[in-house]
């Protein structure tokens, strides 16, 4: 049995899987012991851990050391790369590209198997990433994600104090919190609008959303297929999975 884990900044993705299906997923933390109490009961069964992650150094070295100390098996990170079969990186130091934004473009050319696509990965930070239909990574975007403009806002604008509003209306506010809830709703609009536009543009058939935010931006009019499983499933496809062209 196999733990792939998608370990990022504000919470932690993973699903079991033997005999390349999956058994189980969900999400979770881990104990002082290194296991996570949602995978416990199979705890003796993994032979393998697979993990892809942006968090810090330190923290993914602490990550490592429990979970060898938990499991005694060999536990492997995966990390961006300058291709995999016809999936061909943009970047020139893909070194610099996070984790998961690789894997959730694995993911989606995994599953869209022809045809162009983009990748909207809605977490902490927001990113999209444009795939031709060739394989060839066109580039993309990074935005912070919506808690963190709200952090922003609360920690480096000293006199701007709103509630928490969960907003779906982007007009002009009538009081400072509707002012800052609102206008996160008119970005994300904007943001949405900026997507679809560059999908015509590049000719890209479909979209693909994951992260905590994804369905917040479905609402707010992205047409796209929400796989909040996406980064599991390239990594997946990446360890054992997808044998290279």
């Amino acid at each position: 049995m196999k733990l792939l884990i998608d370990a990022g900044n504000t919470r932690m993705k993973w699903q079991l899987m033997a005999g390349g299906k999956v058994l189980r997923r969900g999400f979770g933390t881990l104990d002082s012991d290194g296991i996570a109490r949602d995978w416990a009961p199979w705890a003796d069964s993994i032979e393998r851990i697979a993990i892809s992650t942006v968090i810090s150094e330190g923290r993914r070295q602490q990550l490592q050391a429990s979970l060898e100390a938990a499991y005694r098996v060999p536990v492997v990170f995966y990390w961006a790369e300058n291709r995999r079969g016809k999936l061909v990186n943009a970047y020139s130091d893909v070194h610099s590209m996070g984790a998961d934004r690789w894997h959730a473009m694995c993911g989606g050319w995994q599953a869209t198997g022809a045809g162009g696509f983009a990748v909207v990965d809605a977490g902490s930070a927001i990113t999209v990433d444009y795939v031709a239909g060739s394989g060839g990574h066109l580039g993309g975007y990074i935005l912070p994600g919506k808690q963190m403009m709200l952090r922003s806002l609360k920690q480096d604008a000293a006199r701007i104090g709103f509630d928490s509003l969960d907003a779906e209306e982007g007009d002009p506010g009538a009081s400072t919190t509707e002012c800052v809830q609102h206008g996160l709703v008119w970005l994300r609009e904007a943001m949405v609008a900026r997507i679809h536009q560059d999908c015509r543009r590049f000719g890209l058939d479909r979209i693909v959303a994951t992260g905590g935010d994804a369905s917040g931006l479905i609402g707010a009019g992205l047409s796209a297929v929400h796989d909040p499983c996406l980064v599991l499933n390239g990594l997946a496809a990446v360890d054992g999975e997808w044998v290279p062209e």
